[in-house]
């Protein structure tokens, strides 16, 4: 079938739909629902049922990182700092001695049993040394999944913030594959350049957002999220411009907007949860249309051993490797090693090597491919067993909330008080984003004269105004009064 502008929108719309009716039913037979819209891609591709022909890796690499904005934006947002603060550690080692160390394992074994080059060896391994950020989230968050301590902020922290050291590993050694005489060591200045540009430009941009967010008086709601769009788009084009690792930076911008005090923060975390979904779904269809199932076949006894050393040995040699300074008990190392997902992320990284000539891209592309799909098949199915077995899982009414459900559940206070606004209070002309309330209190409702107002971030408190606060104990309502009157209170 040949897309043309006539019927891509409905060809479009066809497989989206089919996408999600059959996540919707995908966890009954304990089958990860990333796994079903890759299936539903290859079925409709040129070798499946639709004879979709797309064999373009560019066009998918472009859907690819745009996807990935979204994902690991989406996942910062969700990043609760308060969570996130006694792992950090934890989740910095495994983002980045845990990657090169998977690919530097993997690599030499592809090297030692394959044709391989060194070079070519150790690019396969970078390409799937990082774990997926849309399949750990989507398992993660699953109504079918509660994890002990602090394992599912550990995990989360680790897949949204390790892309962007397989990227610069797998730039590296591609680099190296078409110029070995190069030298590894000429690769260092280049991994330090996108590091620490990539971090900086993040917290930058991060605190630039915030400022326009709460500063830009828009007349909608909705253009609230339009901005945050832009501002994200801004902030990885912007990075990579400078020679910055464009999807830290975004990580981390969003990891700082997401614990700072928005306008409308409610709209732009829901918009931003739906559309991570319409990427997750996009990305997996757009790579599932990519790959030709007939050049796997080939590739499938190679494929297997390489996938199997992955999950067995290089996966928990790097763990265990991290976070060998930590105490951590033995079972939540192991199930740490088991939750490394790989998703569409390393199948959007081999197409690199495919726009870049090398003589073995194909072959790579191939391979990448079915160690994501074994890994979501072996380890994205087992993840509750495994849990379970290894004893980290918690009953399903003690499931902690993802950030974003605590976010929503937030506005449920159980006691209420009126405060009314007299002339020359701190709070006169001042946003309501800009009183910095605690987070266990808010403003319901301002009466301002014979009118009743449901405020949000951007109201402006006048004199007379009485607000009526909801909150859930005195201490909250004393930081109340404190914030009305310009007081700093310590939290």
């Amino acid at each position: 079938m040949n897309v043309t502008s006539e019927n891509i929108l409905l060809i479009g719309s066809v497989l989206l739909f089919v996408s999600i009716v059959a996540g919707k039913t995908s966890y009954k037979f304990g089958v990860p629902t990333l796994l079903f819209f890759l299936a539903v891609g290859m079925l409709a591709g040129s070798e499946g049922i639709g004879g979709i022909y797309f064999d373009d890796p560019k066009i998918a690499q472009f859907i690819g990182v745009i996807s990935l904005n979204f994902i690991l934006f989406s996942g910062g947002l969700d990043t609760n700092w308060s969570f996130v603060r006694p792992i950090l550690w934890q989740g910095i080692v495994l983002s980045t001695a845990g990657v090169f160390i998977t690919a530097m394992t993997l690599g030499l074994f592809v090297w030692a049993i394959t044709d391989f080059s060194l070079y070519e060896g150790l690019l396969l391994g970078a390409i799937v040394s990082s774990t997926d950020a849309a399949a750990v989230f989507s398992m993660l968050r699953s109504k079918n999944l509660a994890l002990k301590s602090k394992l599912r902020p550990t995990l989360e922290l680790e897949s949204g913030s390790n892309d962007p050291m397989a990227y610069v590993l797998t730039i590296v050694f591609l680099g190296l594959v078409l110029n070995p005489e190069q030298g590894l060591a000429s690769a260092i200045p280049l991994f330090l350049k996108q590091m620490i540009l990539g971090a900086a430009a993040g917290f930058a941009f991060g605190k630039l957002s915030a400022s326009v967010i709460n500063k830009i008086q828009l007349d909608f709601e909705g253009l609230y999220s339009v901005l945050v769009i832009a501002l994200m788009f801004a902030t990885f084009s912007a990075t990579d411009f400078i020679g910055g690792n464009g999807f830290l930076a975004i990580y981390l911008c969003a990891v700082y907007l997401g614990n700072q005090e928005l306008i409308h923060k409610k709209t732009i975390l829901k918009m931003f949860d739906g559309l991570a979904w319409l990427m997750q779904i996009v990305l997996f269809l757009t790579l599932g249309l990519l790959v030709f199932p007939s050049h796997i076949v080939p590739v499938l006894g190679i494929g297997i051993l390489i996938s199997l050393f992955l999950i067995f040995v290089a996966r928990p040699v790097s763990v265990f490797l991290a976070l060998a300074p930590f105490r951590m008990k033995q079972r939540r190392r192991w199930y740490i090693s088991w939750v490394g997902l790989r998703g569409a992320v390393p199948i959007v990284f081999a197409t690199y090597p495919m726009l870049a000539g090398i003589e073995k891209a194909d072959m790579i592309f191939n391979i990448v491919f079915f160690i994501s799909l074994t890994s979501l098949l072996i380890q994205g199915t087992t993840l509750p067993i495994v849990a379970k077995w290894l004893h980290v899982a918690l009953p399903a009414k003690a499931k902690m909330q993802a950030p974003v459900d605590i976010f929503l559940s937030e506005s449920i206070k159980n006691r209420m008080e009126e405060i009314e606004i007299a002339e020359g209070m701190f709070a006169v002309g001042k946003k309501i984003v800009d009183l910095h309330f605690p987070i266990n209190a808010i403003i319901a409702v301002v009466k301002r004269g014979d009118k009743y107002i449901t405020p949000n971030g951007s109201t402006v408190i006048e004199a007379n105004d009485v607000l009526l606060i909801l909150f859930n104990d005195e201490k909250g309502m004393e930081k109340v009064r404190a914030c009305l009157q310009g007081n700093n209170v310590p939290e």
